[in-house]
């Protein structure tokens, strides 16, 4: 936190010893501007080796390691307008990348609803509020509707969405969820939606 340790960087025995635990059927990233990162190549090389899925994200689309790995990214962000700096051009790229990754994987888990963040707990007063704002946006529902709903989905947004767009109850609501693996538009297309919520 308070120091730099600048050489583990170069330690790829230190990369491989950081992946122990890493199985068949995982996916590891590799993050290294340059593309050669020894840290890093050594952690990927002892992620294939175990059968792991392996993606390389560098500034360098002529990296020497980019066949190594299953996927390749390399971000052609030129030179850094202070050389060296590679937290600046190439470190902003990655994150971009990185944020790319996490969001489309958000997406495909089913934590989202259209473009709405529903996998989220009501732990405090603000995330309620939260809450009800993407339950009202989502089916046009009035703000007191929608807060009933989420009292009576215990909390749990996505119950409370299937409930207020298909007039589901509650159970039926949450069943459909786990049988559509927390996807909320497939459990809305599961349930019986012969008795909408009146006004939607």
């Amino acid at each position: 936190m308070l120091r730099a340790v600048e050489e583990v960087e170069d330690d790829p025995a230190a990369g491989r010893a950081d992946l122990a635990g890493v199985e068949p059927g995982d996916l590891v990233i590799g993050l290294a501007a340059s593309g050669r990162t020894p840290y890093v190549i050594g952690a990927l090389a002892a992620a294939t080796e175990v059968g792991a899925a392996t993606v390389l994200i560098s500034a360098n689309p002529q990296s020497e390691y980019r066949d190594s790995v299953d996927v390749n990214v390399a971000l052609n962000t030129g030179p850094e307008v202070i050389a060296g700096s590679t937290r600046m051009k190439a470190g902003t790229a990655q994150k971009l990348a990185l944020n790319a990754f996490s969001t489309a994987v958000m997406i495909r888990l089913g934590r989202t609803y259209s473009n709405l963040m529903v996998h989220v707990a009501a732990t405090n007063d603000k995330l309620r509020g939260r809450l009800i704002r993407v339950l009202v946006q989502a089916t046009g529902l009035s703000e007191s509707v929608c807060t009933q709903a989420l009292e009576d989905s215990d909390g749990e947004v996505k119950t409370a969405l299937v409930v207020l767009l298909t007039g589901s109850p509650v159970k039926a609501s949450r069943d459909a969820l786990a049988a559509a693996h927390g996807v909320v538009r497939d459990a809305i297309s599961a349930v019986d939606t012969a008795h909408p919520v009146e006004g939607h």
